[in-house]
């Protein structure tokens, strides 16, 4: 959905600055949109591997993320630790993506 053209121009005829026009009219009309952008983005990177490996390396106790420690264990036949750090990015992911799911089933609904 789309900020209404009419809100924006209502707040002109009102008088209102520019920024209070962004800070009170659009911005608070976009927060589903800002925020689905910012889990969907948050999902999608936190199993990304290539470019964490080629960027940051794998420097021992600094640069370890969830995506590495799973292909170390893999990489020494630690199946098991790496089905544990799988299906625990798996839950977390899962968990965010639920909870923007019903954040925004309960805004969309408010909007009339």
């Amino acid at each position: 959905s789309t900020i209404s053209e009419d809100l924006i121009h209502a707040a002109r005829l009102m008088g209102k600055k520019e920024s209070t026009i962004l800070f009170k009219v659009v911005l608070p009309n976009m927060k589903s949109a800002i925020l689905s952008g910012l889990v969907l983005t948050f999902a999608h990177t936190i199993g990304e591997f290539g470019v964490v490996l080629m960027i940051g390396g794998n420097i021992p106790e600094k640069t370890k993320v969830a995506s590495i420690a799973i292909y170390d264990y893999v990489e020494s036949m630690q199946y098991e630790s790496a089905h544990q750090y799988a299906f625990i990015l798996l839950c977390f992911s899962f968990t965010i993506l639920f909870l923007l799911y019903f954040f925004n089933r309960k805004n969309n609904f408010n909007i009339k």
